[in-house]
């Protein structure tokens, strides 16, 4: 009797321990809608990659040329990532992610990327498009359109607001101008203006912008307009349901295997552990704080209200992520892309000089494709090339240059191309543990 009843008792015990492993097997398996593209569970780059694993001799020539690039214009710190064919050859920090703290860049360290984000922006609104949820020539605004709030349409005067389609904010031709100044970066005179007792939300913003005159017909010129950016990321919030971070994070960027980029705060203190310190040039005056507060700051913490530019210029991202993301929206095979081949032409299709492409700056017909970000406090320039490689370098300063920055670091890309592509390891630090 004994032995029987210890036979049951393991009976027991080994049909709980396999009931255990069906639960513990059911609550990890990821819904449908969080099913990653990729195959695997993605690297955690940041928190693996480190220069030692770009450490090549053949290639501390080019190290100098970039070093001597930073003492030239004064810049503290940048991050390099380089690609080959969707392959991660290279990547690297130079010179200071925080001097306060002692802390050289790595290629983990956070940057902001300034408006490379609208790449990112423009990527999310073609999934939508994918799923059917909204077309490029859905109007924006009015009765039938998708920001068709009553106090949106209450705000409008210039009825040719009615007109603008969410191509047109793809490309920069909504009509708007920074005549009267830039919306994103006139929160203090918007205050004043509009009698405001504090900091506009998005939505504020827009009420109070849509008081304008446009200034040109929707769809018939072009002027770069962050606004418009932020009007599609407001679309993407309308839409999903969600915050504009939250879906990007889980439809876009978690998808192209990006678990470590966030939307930026504004100071210093509030920058994510990883997260760089910024730096403007030593003669740059100190500014009143965005929010009217009687502060004078410095430009690149509290000049300016970065967190409100949300899919206008709000990302923080490391370069080798930045790489990542963008080999998931190259139609190359080598990394699966998180949107179908058609889309991937779309955002690419070239039309002519004057027109921008969706998301990019530009994209040549021969396979050139770049995008460009500047703030105060950083530069980032993302360039594919037509022979397969794509150069990312983000800096935490900025220069007196300003948005012609990344003219300077394109020549740059050209030079150390030109001399030490042919030393580029073959590897692929994607798949590096």
């Amino acid at each position: 009797m004994r032995a029987k009843g210890k036979l049951t008792i393991s009976i027991l015990t080994l049909s709980f321990l396999i009931l255990i492993g069906i639960l513990s097997n059911t609550e990890s398996a990821p819904g449908k809608e969080d099913t990653p593209f990729y195959s695997t569970k993605p690297l955690d780059l940041n928190h693996t990659l480190t220069n030692a694993h770009s450490d090549v001799p053949a290639l501390y020539g080019m190290d100098d040329k970039i070093r001597n690039y930073l003492r030239q214009w004064r810049i503290e710190g940048a991050s390099l990532a380089i690609m080959r064919h969707d392959s991660l050859v290279y990547a690297k920090g130079y010179g200071w992610a925080d001097k306060s703290q002692n802390s050289l860049m790595e290629p983990g360290n956070i940057l902001r990327i300034a408006s490379a984000s609208k790449l990112i922006t423009a990527t999310g609104i073609m999934v939508l498009k994918e799923r059917n949820m909204l077309s490029l020539q859905d109007s924006v605004f009015g009765p039938t359109g998708i920001l068709n709030d009553s106090c949106f349409t209450a705000s409008i005067r210039d009825k040719n607001y009615y007109k603008i389609t969410v191509d047109d904010l793809l490309r920069h031709k909504g009509g708007f101008s920074r005549r009267g100044g830039d919306p994103m970066f006139s929160t203090r005179y918007i205050i004043l203006q509009n009698h405001l007792d504090t900091v506009p939300d998005h939505k504020t913003l827009v009420e109070c912008t849509l008081k304008r005159s446009l200034s040109f017909m929707p769809g018939s010129s072009q002027q770069y307009s962050n606004f418009g950016y932020l009007l599609l990321s407001m679309i993407i919030e309308k839409l999903s349901g969600e915050s504009y971070e939250q879906f990007i994070q889980r439809e876009v960027l978690r998808k192209a295997g990006c678990t470590d980029m966030h939307i930026a705060k504004n100071y210093y203190v509030e920058k994510y552990p990883n997260e760089v310190q910024y730096y403007t040039q030593t003669d740059d005056p100190f500014v009143d704080e965005y929010n009217n507060s009687g502060k004078r700051v410095k430009r690149c913490y509290g000049g300016n209200d970065i967190e409100a530019l949300s899919g206008a210029g709000a990302w923080v991202a490391s370069t080798p992520e930045i790489a990542r993301f963008v080999a998931s929206i190259d139609g190359k095979p080598e990394v699966p892309d998180i949107i179908s081949r058609k889309s991937v032409e779309e955002m690419t299709q070239w039309y002519d000089e004057n027109t921008y492409s969706l998301g990019w700056n530009d994209t040549k017909p021969n396979g050139e494709w770049s995008r460009t970000g500047t703030l105060s406090g950083t530069s980032a320039l993302i360039k594919c090339f037509p022979d397969g490689e794509c150069w990312v370098m983000v800096t935490n300063t900025s220069t007196w240059k300003g948005p012609s920055q990344t003219h300077y670091t394109s020549s740059l890309y050209s030079s150390s191309r030109a001399e030490y592509s042919a030393l580029l390891p073959k590897i692929n630090l994607f798949d590096c543990k």
